[in-house]
């Protein structure tokens, strides 16, 4: 690592009702991966946001390659060498590649657009980066991953000197992060400072070479990644230690009457003669590698996806499902891998989108009784220990982990007995999965039974009573939780058929 080339001292930032930082720090020095860390709603976001130039700092100092700085808006400081690479990627999906990383600072020929000068520059990025990627192609073609390769090329041709990652393998399959991380080491080579944020614990210690962390908006202290372990961290992130042991045998009895059975579900090219069941206050974990098809068997029960053939039953009822109306009348709730497309309206508050699925509880007449819904939504966001400044505050505004809490209410105030939760902790700290971790233990005590998809296989083995592994659309094995390990659940995540 190199000279410091970035200092954040005493920053503070209040907003309506939230003290957001208090007196927060960072330094960053060149050539360094600097994890950020702490839960949602610790402040890491609000820090960048300030550092960046989106919100104003109220007070505190910022220095960057030694000289006090304060930026009015991110154009400012990606022009002095500052970019954010964000978790909900900025790109014009009918844009090519080229056009996407220059917009704004197009080459000009005359007085037009000159692309080929553009693919040109792209191509040489991509060479820099030992990425291989057409500049000609539409970015909505590309995967996520490759989306974010080019944001970061996009970085490196603004002459960046530090990045900010924001959850940069969130959506990421594990080659593509292997992929991100030897561009990450190549930059660091460069001199180039990384900040890394991210809740994925066991990402820490092979990329950064350093860790932050931040608490309700102060921060708590750094540490040098090498001398510190998994737990040092959390205990500093939530002020407790967290231990998450894997489950050792079933929580469900063996006369569990079965809630719901599918047979045969078949619907498009990635859920194929889907056949499983349900027990009464079960968590039944889906395991599988991306594209396996587990999405898309939730998405074909729950009415979202077309269902080509195969027979749905709810309580040795037999149901037809057409749409996600269907499925909520038959006591169906279904939390959304992508809670932003499917989850949650951004611009409405938490009161809002808590009562989205059971407005007609709420309404007398022709008018929504406002004091019964504030006072639902209240009590839920008591239960979930949701942060927002109240149940009047647009979902926006939240944190990712606090935006999939509101989701969360949304389902357990239609009261659903089955509920479907698709990545239920993806972009989650651990405080906060240890949260949802006890709430899903409480719901099945109280009855209730939950598919829970997972692509984290400590999670699976955490929370499952039962595992079900999909590979290429078919389910190719079953496994109850006392046999199930991480070597038995990938063999039959890569069964080819």
């Amino acid at each position: 690592m190199g000279e410091t080339i970035l200092t954040m001292k005493d920053i503070d930032k209040s907003f309506v009702g939230v003290h957001a930082l208090k007196k927060a720090y960072l330094e960053l020095k060149k050539g360094e991966v600097h994890a950020l860390m702490g839960e949602n709603g610790a402040g890491k976001s609000t820090l960048m946001k300030v550092l960046t130039g989106i919100y104003s700092k109220d007070s505190g100092i910022i220095i960057y390659k030694n000289k006090e700085v304060e930026f009015s808006n991110p154009k400012e400081a990606q022009e002095a060498g500052i970019v954010i690479v964000h978790q909900e990627l900025n790109m014009m999906n009918h844009l090519t590649v080229a056009q996407n990383i220059f917009i704004g600072r197009e080459f000009m020929k005359g007085k037009f657009i000159d692309d080929k000068k553009m693919n040109s520059e792209a191509k040489k990025l991509f060479e820099k980066l030992n990425i291989n990627i057409n500049p000609n192609e539409i970015m909505g073609n590309l995967t996520v991953g490759k989306q974010q390769m080019c944001e970061i090329a996009k970085a490196i041709s603004q002459k960046a000197e530090i990045i900010v990652f924001d959850e940069p393998t969130a959506a990421l399959t594990d080659s593509e992060i292997e992929e991100l991380f030897k561009i990450i080491n190549d930059l660091k080579e460069n001199d180039i400072g990384i900040i890394y944020i991210s809740h994925r614990m066991d990402e820490i210690n092979l990329i950064t070479d350093r860790v932050t962390v931040m608490r309700d908006g102060e921060y708590v202290g750094t540490l040098i990644t090498a001398d510190c372990t998994k737990e040092d961290i959390i205990s500093m992130m939530v002020g407790r230690t967290i231990y998450e042991a894997p489950k050792e045998k079933s929580n469900v009895s063996e006369d569990a009457p079965t809630v719901l059975k599918v047979e045969n579900l078949c619907a498009g090219k990635n859920v194929k003669n889907v056949t499983f069941e349900l027990k009464k206050g079960e968590i039944l974990g889906f395991s599988g590698l991306m594209g396996s098809g587990r999405t898309e068997t939730a998405r074909a029960i729950f009415g979202a996806d077309k269902i080509d053939s195969g027979i749905i039953y709810v309580n040795d009822k037999k149901i037809d499902i057409k749409n996600p109306i269907d499925a909520v009348k038959a006591g169906i709730g279904y939390l959304s891998e992508d809670r932003k497309r499917y989850g949650i309206v951004l611009d409405k508050t938490v009161t809002e989108n808590s009562t989205l699925a059971s407005l007609d509880e709420f309404i007398n007449g022709i008018f929504i009784n406002k004091k019964k819904e504030k006072c639902v939504c209240k009590e839920f966001v008591e239960k979930l220990r949701t942060k927002t400044a109240s149940t009047e505050t647009a979902v926006i505004t939240l944190s990712g982990g606090n935006q999939q809490k509101v989701v969360i209410a949304k389902w357990l105030v239609k009261n659903c007995d089955i509920l479907i939760f698709d990545e239920p902790t993806r972009g989650i700290d651990v405080g906060a999965k240890s949260e949802i971790y006890s709430l899903m233990n409480e719901l099945v005590a109280q009855g209730k039974s939950i598919i829970m998809i997972s692509s984290e296989l400590p999670e699976i083995l955490r929370m499952s009573d039962r595992v079900i592994v999909m590979s290429e659309g078919r389910i190719t094995g079953e496994i109850p939780i006392e046999e199930a390990t991480q070597e038995s659940i990938m063999d039959k995540a890569t069964i080819r058929n």
